[in-house]
């Protein structure tokens, strides 16, 4: 069933009756694994395997200043490691100066296809240098160039980034198509999200969803279920 709006006014719209949600699993704090970044690590190979959610590793990452005002936008996940969530991003972003200034994240995974979501919140923490050096030397030429060439977060001209491209090609002697070297910019790195709290949202009909939250305690997690 599609999504069925209405617009009683000319400066409003309704949303009406939406599609039910059906999970097959049920989970509760007696069968998810004891540490949410095990469940994770799951639910995330079951749904990029086949290409059964499309672009999985997309996240909505929120952060705030220090003035608690949020901001919030949509990433991609790099990397699960046994201690967090990874993305790389320019340091001299929003997102990475509300980081430096405030230092905790929120992120959302939603994954349309088979009715579950993820949500995280936690600590952050730079990468080491040598982490984003090796994820950076990694990536397409292309990717490389388009993160020296971008100031991310500030206002630019419209033809701005194609003449710094052009300039940053004929510097580094490269094209997207070459394998030349780039070096990694010095602004340029990761940040981990080290959860505190996880929570897995299973849609079930009716709106009864399974939830289950994960509470980091000082010898490891407490495991709850929450009422939908």
């Amino acid at each position: 069933m599609d999504v069925v709006i209405s617009e009683p006014t000319p400066d409003q719209i309704k949303v009406l009756p939406h599609n039910q949600y059906v999970t097959q699993d049920h989970i509760s704090p007696f069968n998810v694994a004891p540490s949410p970044l095990d469940q994770f690590r799951t639910w995330f190979k079951q749904a990029a395997e086949g290409g059964v959610v499309n672009e999985p590793e997309a996240m909505n990452l929120s952060t705030a200043t220090p003035n608690g005002i949020p901001s919030a936008r949509i990433v991609l996940l790099k990397q699960v490691d046994s201690t967090g969530f990874v993305f790389f991003t320019n340091y001299t972003s929003r997102k990475s100066k509300e980081l430096e200034a405030n230092p905790h994240a929120a992120l959302a995974f939603y994954w349309r296809e088979v009715h579950r979501s993820v949500r995280v919140v936690g600590r952050v923490e730079k990468l080491s240098r040598q982490e984003s050096e090796e994820y950076f030397q990694s990536r397409p030429v292309g990717s490389q160039l388009g993160a020296w060439a971008s100031k991310q977060s500030t206002v630019i001209g419209e033809d701005d980034l194609k003449k710094r491209l052009e300039k940053l090609k004929e510097k580094f002697h490269v094209s997207e198509e070459s394998n030349g070297h780039v070096p990694t910019p010095e602004f340029w790195g990761g940040w981990r999200v080290i959860p505190d709290e996880v929570e897995f949202w299973s849609g079930k009909p009716s709106r009864l969803h399974d939830r289950v939250q994960y509470t980091r305690k000082d010898d490891g997690w407490d495991i709850k279920r929450l009422s939908p």
